[in-house]
């Protein structure tokens, strides 16, 4: 038996629904499908990258049809997903509304959850007062939906960046303060949290990317790319690869090669594509890395920021939106 984690590759250019359907159903082949992770009466977390609701055409988020095919998938296995993150600003079925996956909430009944804190001891006793989701550890399966985009702190932003979004409410910017003057220790502390997390399945999506001044500055780019890995961290090696960025200039990439976490491609076995064949030669990264460091001034505009869009704009623009009926 082949003892290397495996990460599927595929073609897709496209988010039409039943087109995404059967990309998403060969991409999962090699483990025989999606019935291989869900069982029925599972719940099921679905964890996309609902970033911000201020730039809906730019893509800087999971595509709401990535979302609502794989929570059709779970549904027909018998399983019972719900959808949920810890946005930056907003709350998850705020941001989730403006980047269009009102249809589907409606369409599937899916619930959106808002992430609460709890601590949950870490493989490393360095971040042990990491307060994670208890949604994601509580989850009977975790599929980490993340969007392959450039970061401007971070070089990219993959799928163990993704599972940030467990650390819940402002905590992300209180770990900014805290970690981010470290910028290594930043890193191991994401890679460390999406230890702790685990995910069952990561499906990235990059049919369309995020290029340049990211995670939201830059702009949408067609990859046409679709990845799956039970290991995220094999996952964003290849993605990297297939981007043909410098794996250190990565600092989440470094990080897990540190902790002998997936460092080359030579460790992954690839049943379907391999990353050469998906290889582009001019994905553009942030034009210069900014501070990862919040200090103190800049936690208290974010957290006066996020709290004016989940208790003022977000009622203000549910209200205007049901009278407009």
């Amino acid at each position: 038996m082949n003892s290397q984690p495996i990460v599927s590759l595929i073609q897709a250019q496209s988010y039409e629904r039943s087109l995404l359907r059967t990309a998403i159903e060969n991409l999962l082949q090699p483990w025989g499908g999606l019935r291989a992770f869900i069982k029925p009466g599972d719940r099921v977390l679905l964890k996309p990258n609902l970033l911000t609701g201020s730039r809906p055409d730019k893509e800087c988020t999971t595509r709401a049809e990535v979302v609502y095919t794989v929570a059709q998938m779970v549904m027909d296995l018998g399983g019972k997903p719900f959808l949920g993150d810890s946005p930056a600003f907003g709350s998850a079925k705020g941001v989730a509304i403006a980047n269009g996956y009102q249809p589907l909430i409606s369409e599937l009944n899916l619930p959106i959850v808002d992430f609460h804190g709890q601590r949950y001891q870490t493989v490393s006793e360095e971040f042990n007062h990491l307060l994670l989701c208890k949604e994601a550890i509580e989850a009977d399966v975790v599929i980490n939906l993340p969007k392959v985009k450039s970061h401007s702190q971070l070089t990219l932003t993959l799928g163990v960046k993704n599972l940030f979004g467990c650390v819940p409410g402002k905590m992300k910017a209180w770990w900014h303060m805290e970690a981010g003057k470290d910028l290594n220790r930043f890193a191991q502390m994401l890679v460390e949290t999406a230890r702790t997390i685990n995910p069952d399945l990561t499906i990235i999506d990059g049919i369309i990317g995020h290029e340049g001044n990211g995670p939201s500055g830059g702009e949408p780019r067609q990859l046409g790319v679709l990845g799956a890995a039970t290991n995220v961290f094999a996952l964003d090696r290849a993605i990297v690869d297939i981007l043909q960025v410098p794996p250190q200039s990565v600092p989440t990439i470094a990080a897990q090669a540190r902790l002998g976490l997936c460092a080359d491609i030579s460790e992954i076995h690839f049943p379907l594509l391999h990353t050469t064949a998906l290889q582009v030669d001019d994905w553009k990264l942030p034009d210069a890395l900014v501070p990862i460091d919040f200090g103190m001034p800049r936690i208290i505009q974010s957290t006066f920021k996020h709290l004016y869009i989940r208790w003022i704009q977000e009622p203000m623009r549910a209200y205007t939106n049901a009278v407009g009926k």
